[in-house]
């Protein structure tokens, strides 16, 4: 229903927002569509919709233009967005202030990382934690979008990346590396020595592949640099599903050695690439370094990760 024709609520609160509703407007705006706000506030498209047609009617006035492109905010919205971040961030740092207090080591703590980690490398370090703190509740969140800890969509973050935002502290795990595998009973190996090497060169250029989606990530541009297109008979969106092909034996591609030590078969064809090597960082915001469920988490879980990748 269009916001000029939904009725106008009256009485003095009629046309005061309170903050959930600017949470609402901010996932819109960002998003640009009710369903990818909807996947940000965790609830259903419907709700996002009701609560932005609720706001506008408060208001009296229109919020968004509804295009083919998406939402897009109006003179008003965008006027609401400004002071509405203003508020996060107030809100987040009061938080982070509250919670950077807590001496208590029961509750929740919110960890995002990239997928692959949370897969292969992440859950040992869980069950470590875990066996310290039971009353400490750990929720994982997995996003090729980067989390923003200092509006505290997490409370730490596990990444592989050499870049560190100055906000952010926390501690070096040890080294990702990533090697060429095969498996163990494919065709293409059957004339290879077991246990033996291979230059790159020879391994991108005799072999068949497995490359990747061409994201923007050091990783698909790697291969599409260094493979060429004519031996590439698959592509994955990311390395458990390039794991899953590769088990099949049509193809060998890159992965990372904490994946391939956690699967019984792969074969590692070439010494680490150095170009594909990263640092793994645990990280929190600063004003999070002091409280107690945090800091055991970056502390044990830390630890258990680095062994691993030793």
């Amino acid at each position: 229903m269009p916001a000029s024709n939904i009725p106008i609520p009256e009485g003095p609160d009629a046309a005061r927002l309170d903050w959930d509703d600017l949470r609402y407007l901010l996932a819109v705006a960002r998003g640009s569509s009710l369903s990818a706000a909807a996947r940000v506030l965790r609830v259903t498209h419907s709700t996002v919709l009701r609560r932005v047609e609720a706001m506008e009617a408060k208001l009296a006035v229109r919020l968004f233009e509804r295009l083919r492109t998406g939402y897009v905010c109006t003179e008003a919205g965008e006027s609401l967005r400004r002071a509405a971040e203003q508020c996060e961030t107030l809100i987040a740092q009061a938080e982070r202030e509250i919670v950077g207090g807590d001496t208590r080591l029961t509750g929740h703590v919110r960890v995002t990382t990239a997928h692959v980690v949370a897969m292969y490398l992440l859950p040992a370090a869980l069950a470590t934690f875990h066996a310290h703190h039971s009353q400490i509740e750990v929720e994982v969140r997995t996003a090729r979008a980067r989390v923003d800890l200092a509006r505290r969509e997490a409370d730490v973050a596990i990444r592989m990346s050499a870049d560190v935002p100055d906000t952010l502290v926390g501690r070096q795990l040890g080294q990702v590396r990533i090697r060429v595998y095969g498996w163990h009973a494919a065709p293409c190996l059957a004339t290879i020595k077991p246990q033996s090497l291979l230059p790159l060169e020879a391994l991108t250029r005799d072999f068949p592949w497995i490359g990747f989606d061409g994201q923007d990530r050091s990783y698909d541009r790697w291969v599409d640099t260094h493979v060429p297109s004519q031996v590439v008979v698959a592509r994955a969106d990311h390395f458990p599903s390039a794991t899953a092909l590769i088990k099949t034996g049509m193809g060998i591609s890159i992965l990372p050695e904490f994946v391939a030590s956690d699967v019984p078969g792969l074969r590692a064809l070439s010494e680490p690439i150095p170009a594909l090597q990263s640092p793994l960082w645990m990280l929190t915001h600063v004003d999070l370094r002091n409280t107690a469920r945090v800091r055991a988490f970056m502390q044990i879980a830390g630890n258990a990760l680095e062994a691993a990748l030793k």
